[in-house]
């Protein structure tokens, strides 16, 4: 592939992860969607009438009756009847939202709010509501009663689409009713965000599949310079490509220190960086200008997103999972079914494409050291909580020996089977401890010297499971 076709690549990616931001910070609030809605409801609201007095009586016959007949008293008692109970409507939708914010953080996870802040069936429906009340209001202050100046107005196309409106607001209740209902589910929690996680690493698998590696040997030098953070958070994005274009304008390398979720306190390591054997070392001022652009390639936020951080799908079912674990809830079947996801997740996560650990530049000097997160490490991440805090259920046990089952089977990178093997090897001792049922325990220790004979084997499907 040429360099020109990989840069290509590179930034088609590139905005697509732009994208993916903007996304992420619009959708996840409540405002936006319903705030436009509103506006092109008044836009409507004053625009409507205006028609209805060009053609009020040009009407045919067939629409003629169909659309509202009443006087002015009557119009406008029905449009403040419409207000006022739409009002009452978006009352009662944002407390049962703010209800099912509740349920889902007491009962699943804190971090699986910002799903809910971002359910488009909640902006449509609060949109659908505030946009009708919004536009009864606006055609209300149009409606003229009969006097010794003018004569009598009521925009009857716009009052019928007021009450056209206000029966797609009242279904519209009833399908929010009917989605809050299935969104509370743990079930649905988890599917939604396992899909969630799949399009990240899609995104995630498309970028790293366009860069530009570096095809030499990687070289750290003991003495580096340091590029701080300006501010405390996590890392929620980075502009690799942006990286790039500094690191080679100002002929240096960078070195990332962070990975994408992690936090970072401010006046730490963000990134390190030091001169090309080809190139001289920046004056001050260079200096300055390559820091502050190392700083703008990352952003920095007070909460995790989903926009570039793989393992915060990850994080957030593992959350789940150890909620049912506690003895306040004590629920091990919906940890099981957690451990179905972390496992299909991190099967993907080991299949996607790499991040190169160097990259190029057009010339194909190295510019970039990347800070991958690696297959191993997000095993030992999804699976390290799940046994300390499982190993004393036996179907979690049994879950998770099928997870390192199906992990070693799909893959047979050596760091994977080697985390998978000290794995077992923990779990064995937990078990060995815990062992309150001998009969259980004895068991899951022939089940677990089983998966463990595969594991050394050569990946085989003769037996798969059992």
């Amino acid at each position: 592939m040429s360099g020109r076709t990989s840069g290509r690549r590179a930034a088609s990616a590139r905005r697509r992860g732009g994208w993916a931001r903007l996304a992420e910070s619009v959708e996840s609030r409540l405002w936006p969607i319903p705030v436009v809605v509103i506006l092109a409801a008044v836009g409507v609201g004053l625009a409507l009438p205006r028609i209805d007095l060009l053609v009020d009586g040009a009407l045919p016959l067939g629409v003629d009756s169909f659309v509202f007949n009443g006087g002015a008293d009557t119009a406008r008692s029905v449009l403040s009847s419409i207000a006022g109970s739409l009002i009452t409507a978006t009352s009662l939708t944002f407390s049962l939202t703010v209800v099912a914010l509740q349920l889902a953080s007491s009962q699943a996870s804190p971090r699986v709010l910002r799903m809910f802040a971002r359910d488009r069936h909640v902006h449509w429906t609060l949109a659908t509501f505030l946009g009708t009340f919004a536009f009864a209001i606006t055609v209300l202050r149009t409606i003229r009663s009969e006097g010794e100046s003018a004569a009598e107005f009521v925009p009857r196309v716009s009052v019928t689409l007021a009450f056209v409106l206000t029966l797609v607001s009242m279904v519209m209740l009833v399908l929010f009713l009917a989605h809050l209902a299935a969104q509370l589910r743990v079930e649905t929690i988890l599917k939604e965000i396992h899909a969630e996680t799949d399009d990240v690493i899609d995104r995630e698998s498309e970028r790293h599949s366009a860069a530009v590696a570096f095809a030499g040997a990687i070289v750290v030098p003991p003495h580096r310079h340091v590029v701080t953070a300006d501010q405390s958070g996590f890392v929620t994005s980075r502009d690799r490509l942006a990286l790039v274009e500094a690191a080679t304008k100002h002929g240096i390398v960078i070195q990332e220190a962070r990975h994408i979720g992690e936090n970072v306190v401010a006046g730490t390591p963000l990134a390190y960086w030091w001169s090309s054997v080809e190139a001289a070392a920046p004056d001050r001022e260079a200096v300055e200008a390559l820091e502050e652009s190392v700083r703008c390639a990352h952003v920095v936020g007070y909460e995790r997103t989903s926009s570039e951080d793989v393992d915060f799908g990850i994080q957030q079912i593992l959350d789940i999972a150890l909620r049912a674990l506690s003895p306040g809830v004590n629920d091990p079947t919906t940890a099981v079914h957690a451990l179905g996801h972390l496992s299909a997740i991190t099967v993907r996560t080991a299949a996607m494409s790499p991040m190169p650990p160097g990259l190029a530049d057009g010339a194909g000097a190295l510019r970039v050291v990347t800070s991958p997160v690696t297959s191993a490490d997000r095993i030992r991440a999804a699976l390290s909580p799940m046994r300390h805090h499982g190993a004393a259920s036996p179907a979690v046990v049994d879950r998770l020996l099928q997870t390192v089952d199906e992990l070693a089977y799909v893959t047979g990178e050596p760091g994977v089977r080697d985390e998978l093997g000290r794995q077992l090897a923990a779990l064995e001792e937990q078990l060995q401890v815990l062992g309150d049922d001998p009969a259980t325990t004895r068991e899951s220790l022939r089940r677990l010297e089983t998966v463990r004979d595969r594991l050394r084997g050569d990946g085989d499907s003769a037996g798969f499971g059992t």
